[in-house]
């Protein structure tokens, strides 16, 4: 069995401990193979501790102080103080996480959603949140960047790593038109598609939201859906017709 961890890194975030986990070199198996994080998941709860583990060593923390919250879709994020409960901080709805603190790695989960690691390192203030269609259209983004100048962030740099891409992203025109009511420009992270329904390009709209932000930002240009090899995928499992998917882990910490 491969144990080797594959780690993304990014050049903008290259002075912070960073890392957008793929799927290799963990212990799960079957339709979960490889680094399965997701402790919501069907998969073997033993199996996903044993993958947690090995993200937190990555990231030089012990398994106990890799930092997650209960992702919903939603615009909240915890940040997390010194003294905080790493274990209740995970039953936390919540989807987005900050922190100065400098023992932990805060972490999110994602299967074609928007990973995005937020760092101001010179501030000693990190981030991460999952921003899904619903969650980057309801403000996760600003939200984390919100809650990190709080902490007395302010040249944030941030990362939206592997996510799917607009040519394997088709929607509804009532998906569509949820954006277009929020924003009439939100008409250009939209195109045709082969079948003439909508192709929409989330990571486009990320960056969209983190530079309207004030925030340096930059996509790793990975697609989920493409790279079954390397990357699980919501969207590519449902068309699989699979009962279930893997969770990637992409982590940040200072």
């Amino acid at each position: 069995m491969q144990t080797t961890l594959e780690i993304l890194n990014h050049p903008l975030l290259s002075d912070v401990r960073h890392g957008f986990f793929t799927r290799k070199g963990g212990a799960s198996s079957g339709l979960f193979a490889g680094l399965n994080c997701g402790r919501r998941s069907s998969d073997q709860s033993e199996m996903v501790m044993v993958n947690r583990a090995r993200v937190a060593g990555a990231m030089g923390v012990t398994a106990g102080l890799l930092a997650t919250v209960k992702q919903v879709h939603s615009a909240d994020v915890v940040t997390l103080h010194d003294g905080d409960d790493i274990e209740k901080v995970k039953e936390i709805k919540a989807d987005g996480i900050v922190t100065t603190r400098r023992d932990v790695a805060v972490a999110v989960l994602t299967a074609d959603c928007q990973p995005v690691l937020l760092a101001d390192p010179a501030a000693g203030v990190v981030g991460a949140c999952h921003a899904g269609w619903r969650g980057a259209l309801a403000g996760v983004i600003e939200a984390t960047v919100a809650a990190m100048r709080d902490l007395g962030a302010g040249q944030i740099r941030a990362v939206i790593g592997p996510s799917i891409s607009q040519r394997a992203y088709e929607v509804s025109p009532e998906f569509m038109d949820e954006f277009l009511s929020d924003d009439v420009d939100n008409e250009r992270f939209f195109a045709g598609g082969p079948a003439g329904r909508p192709m929409f390009d989330l990571p486009g709209y990320g960056l969209m939201r983190l530079r309207g932000a004030g925030v340096e930002a930059e996509w790793s240009r990975h697609c989920t859906y493409s790279d079954p090899a390397r990357f699980f995928s919501y969207r590519r499992a449902t068309h699989e017709g699979q009962p279930d998917y893997g969770r990637l882990i992409s982590a940040i910490a200072l």
